[in-house]
């Protein structure tokens, strides 16, 4: 649980630099983190590629995700 949540932050920081004009605080930067893990997760699991293992490979995953949503949320929020 506790390792999840590192992940999430992890990622969900690391989407906030990769996407200008992003940042949502701590805790939006969490919640997009851990979101995006389930959105990277299942985007590998429906193009049927296997995701890196360990925690560098989560937080891989979970960042693509992540900068997916905050890009969609972008999108949103311009339209």
């Amino acid at each position: 649980m506790l390792g999840a949540i590192i992940v999430g932050i992890i990622a969900g920081w690391l989407a906030g630099k990769l996407v200008r004009g992003a940042g949502f605080g701590l805790i939006g930067d969490l919640i997009l983190g851990l979101l995006g893990g389930l959105v990277g997760g299942w985007i590998f699991g429906a193009l049927g590629v296997a995701g890196p293992n360990g925690t560098i490979g989560a937080i891989l995953v979970a960042t693509i995700g992540a900068v997916i949503l905050v890009w969609i949320s972008h999108m949103i929020r311009e339209a």
